[in-house]
């Protein structure tokens, strides 16, 4: 019993879902193959961004322009059968231009009434381009979205459609006239997703195919609902003792007040909280699943440590100031799971 979590056991028809896990395990590898005939290469993002869906999360996608990051959410929402809205992040960017607003109507008697119109929010998979070119005010109209899953206007509650995800997108090059993201909205991003150049062999066959006569055509596999099942099957998944002790010793070890190594005391500023293991917790499932497993490994955990941990934490002035990086820092952490 020790080897599964408690809420797992309770829930689980072995039967119905090593089913249901074949096919979705089905299901994920005919997107992949659907996604990679637009998208060439960037295999590890793919993957991470299919993390982030089957786990109903968010994510950001950090990497210089061209790199196709606005291309992938296109042919995620085709191959997934989800309703994507795309919304270009600028200074003078409102609220309003997200969220929707109220006008005023009047019918044939003269009666007026107002009359809400539904903004770019409410689509299953919004596309925030450079979200970090608008203003506080204006980005802080996403929190209530990204966490509760409906918006309030004018006192009035509108739920948003679900399955319900968000991928931002960032520059971490040109930071001028940007504005950085805070803290509390960083948190409710599952992962930071950093998109890399490809390589030569992606890149090579990026030449021929997206500069001949036709493009690639990317094609519908799945729909909402059956998005929405798997995302529910990740959460019924099995998950060993040792994967959770490894979860709260990565997470737990990456916060200053519970730093046992010496050489990192005074690096961290400030670290993950419970939402971190929150997310290691379903994104090791998703993970697995992918990958055609039932079960997620510690292997997970090590895998998925620095996309979920790296927006979530700060060094010291006196760490940066010696030329450390988060990353240098988790993969120290990484090492004493792994």
């Amino acid at each position: 019993m020790s080897a599964f979590n408690q809420t797992s056991i309770a829930d689980i028809n072995p039967g119905r879902t090593i089913a249901e896990a074949d096919a979705a395990v089905a299901t994920i590898k005919a997107a992949r193959e659907a996604i990679g005939k637009v998208i060439y290469g960037q295999e590890a993002v793919v993957e991470r961004v299919l993390v982030t869906l089957l786990s109903g999360g968010h994510g950001l996608l950090v990497g210089v322009p061209g790199l196709a990051k606005t291309k992938l959410v296109e042919t995620l929402g085709i191959v997934l059968g989800l309703e994507e809205r795309r919304v270009q992040f600028t200074p003078d960017l409102m609220p309003s231009d997200i969220l929707g607003s109220e006008v005023m109507d009047q019918d044939e008697s003269g009666r007026r009434s107002f009359r809400f119109l539904k903004g770019p929010v409410f689509g299953q998979l919004l596309m925030a381009d450079e979200i970090n070119r608008a203003s506080p005010r204006t980005q802080s109209a996403l929190l209530q979205a990204m966490q509760e899953y409906h918006v309030t206007v004018a006192g009035q509650r509108y739920d948003l459609p679900s399955p319900f995800h968000v991928l931002a997108t960032q520059n971490p090059l040109e930071q001028e006239g940007t504005y950085p993201l805070p803290e509390a909205q960083l948190d409710r991003f599952l992962l930071q997703i950093d998109v890399l150049y490809p390589d030569r062999d992606a890149e090579r066959r990026m030449l021929f195919e997206t500069t001949g006569a036709s493009d690639a055509v990317a094609e519908r596999i799945t729909d909402a609902q059956s998005l929405k099942a798997i995302q529910q099957l990740v959460r019924r998944l099995p998950i060993g003792e040792s994967v959770v002790e490894a979860i709260l010793n990565l997470v737990r070890s990456a916060r200053p007040g519970e730093i046992a190594d010496n050489k990192l005391s005074g690096v961290i500023a400030w670290g993950p909280g419970p939402r971190a293991s929150q997310a290691l917790m379903l994104a090791v499932r998703a993970r697995a699943l992918i990958d055609g497993r039932y079960a997620p490994s510690v292997d997970d955990v090590i895998a998925l440590a620095e996309p979920v941990l790296q927006h979530r934490m700060s060094l010291s002035f006196a760490a940066r100031a010696d030329g450390l990086s988060v990353r240098d820092v988790i993969g120290t952490l990484k090492s004493r799971i792994g």
